[in-house]
Order: structure tokens, then sequence, then C-alpha cells
């Protein structure tokens, strides 16, 4: 299989793009490198893939004219899984044009690419984000989203609605995927796990906002890759076709053959917790300074799981006590403290 993945030198690019390559398949990563965060670790995660024979590397800008175009015209993929964004809750309030480059203009190129090069499904990763000032838990998506407290958080709305208009115009199988809170090895550095791991081991106080009450559905990144892995067998069937809804949770489009699904576990966990059991992988004690909650923050993610275990008989389950030693783990090794 032909499988073009956007976003293969970050965190969650990279560990599915792994584990095609595993498989068997045939992978065109595409990626940016932009300097968000260390782009040291962005040429590691694909030094690392480009040892596969069966990788084939696309350094590139997804708001470059003509750039995705050109590289899925020369891939040829039966399925394509945009995961390149700028990312980050926070740095949106510092840098809205990133948000507007890559994440509208960046999807607007991407689907453009595929409209003119027809795949057999599309997937594009969203956020639980989306979910905004809901207050009602679990998240469920048929739950309306139209609260976004963050430019990000409405960037990834409006990729959804684009994505949607694209499958109905011109047929494309697309599902579209919210991740909660995704942690594991080469995770993000802007993220709590990675910083909080690099202040406790150089000694440095951590900010633990809302005084760690705010909770957060972690998901394991090889949890949300095998979600992803399977969802990709799945494309949405077009409106009217033999393949009716999966249940009353379903989110297939009347008008298009288009899916939302959540990817996270649906156990909430308090970050105070989070902490805990990081101060017990590292075998130290944090310093905690407490800090309100900041702009944009939300105090509880909480994904309903319902559909995905329809459409794919599982969810992500990996309880931290596993997760997080294994990110230490990777931690220490990669930088070597």
């Amino acid at each position: 299989m032909r499988v073009f993945v956007t976003g293969t030198a970050g965190f969650i690019g990279y560990h599915l793009a792994r584990r095609l390559l595993d498989e068997g398949h045939a992978v065109t990563g595409f990626d940016g490198f932009s300097d968000y965060y260390d782009v040291g670790l962005k040429r590691a995660r694909h030094a690392d893939l480009a040892r596969s024979p069966h990788f084939t590397a696309v350094e590139a800008r997804l708001e470059a004219p003509g750039a995705l175009l050109e590289a899925v015209a020369r891939a040829r993929p039966e399925i394509v899984v945009h995961l390149a964004a700028q990312a980050g809750v926070r740095h949106s309030l510092e840098n809205p044009g990133a948000y507007v480059d890559a994440n509208l203009v960046g999807m607007a190129n991407l689907i453009e690419a595929v409209r003119a090069h027809p795949v057999r499904h599309l997937l594009f990763a969203s956020t639980s984000s989306a979910y905004g000032g809901n207050t009602v838990m679990p998240f469920r998506e048929t739950d309306p989203a139209v609260t976004p407290l963050t430019l990000y958080a409405a960037s990834k709305l409006a990729g959804e609605a684009m994505a949607h208009a694209y499958s109905h115009l011109f047929g494309v199988p697309t599902t579209a995927f919210r991740f909660f809170t995704v942690y594991g090895p080469w995770g993000r550095p802007d993220m709590a796990l990675f910083l909080f791991t690099r202040k406790i081991l150089g000694g440095e106080p951590i900010e633990v906002f809302a005084g760690g009450a705010a909770e957060r559905d972690f998901t394991y990144i090889d949890d949300l890759v095998s979600a992803i892995r399977r969802l990709m067998d799945r494309p949405p069937p077009r409106p009217g076709a033999a393949e009716g809804p999966v249940g009353l949770e379903d989110t297939l489009s009347p008008v298009a053959p288009f899916r939302l699904v959540n990817i996270g576990g649906g156990r909430p966990v308090r970050v105070d917790a989070m902490i805990d059991e990081l101060e017990r992988a590292l075998g130290r004690r944090a310093e905690r300074v407490l800090k309100p909650l900041p702009p944009g923050d939300v105090p509880r993610t909480d994904a309903s799981t319902a559909l995905l275990r329809a459409l794919v008989g599982s969810v992500p389950e990996t309880p931290l006590s596993i997760g997080i030693p294994a990110f230490v783990a990777w931690y220490r090794d990669y930088y070597g403290v």
C-alpha cells in the first residue's frame, strides 16, 4: 500500500510512519521542519525513518504554492493521512499567523491535491480543543462544537469543515479524528510531560496550573497509532451505500462520505496525579509552583469512545503507570541523562 503522510518529522507522524514501514508499506513523508520546537529532534525522527528503503522524504511547507500538489502527484498514494499542522494552544496567542498559514492555507492545499489525485481514503488530524467551551462530559462527536477558545481550535474546526465540503463536492472518503493529549517516546518538547521531565531532571521548579486539578484524557502514542491504522481500513461509505451507520453515536454525514471520530481512552486523570507518576518514574520529587489556568486552556477533557470502539473494536487503554516510564526511558536514552 502507498501512503502519503504529512508531518512525519513530528511526534505522531513519525510513529505512524514507523508502524506503516514496519508493516511493509511504502510511505512518502512530507514535512516542513518548522522551528516551533527543536528541529534537531525532528531531524532525528526522519533519520530513523530514512533507514527504510520504503520511505521517501519530501521537505516542504504546507502553505508553499504547489508543493503538496506536486508531492501527491509524484507519490500516487492510495491513502493520505494529514497530520502536519501548527500545533499548540498557547502558541496561538503569540503567533496566530502560523496557524493561518499551516492549518488553513495548508489544509486548502492538501484537499486540492487530493481532489486532483483521488485517493481511497483521506484521514485528517483535528483536536479535542475543538470542543472549546463545552461542559457536558464526555465530549461526544455529535455535540455541537461552536465555542472554540483559541485560534488553534478554530483553525482545526475550519479544517474539519473544509474537508467535509470537499468530501461532499468531490466524493473524497474522509475521516477526521480528534486527538486527546497524546504522549509517549519521541514526544513534543512543548507538552507538559516533556517540559516537566526536563525541569525535574534539571532541578528546576515546574508550573502546575489550576493547582493540579485540571484533568486530561491522556492517550499513549502506540494506542493512538493503532486506532489510526485501523481507521485507515474503514473509509466512510457514500450516502445511500449498503453500509449504514454503526450506531446511534455515528457521525457519518448524510451528504458526504465523511465521519468524525474521537481518539481517546475516556479516562481523564488529574494533572497532579500525572506528576506523581512522573516522580515515581524519575525517582525524584518535583518542586511545584501553582499557577492559575492560562487563557485558552480547559479544566477537563474526556473523550466519548463509543464510536471508536464500534468502528475498530478497541480504544486506548495504556495506563500512565506504563506510558510514563516508557517515555522517561526514551528521554534518558535520547538525552543521555
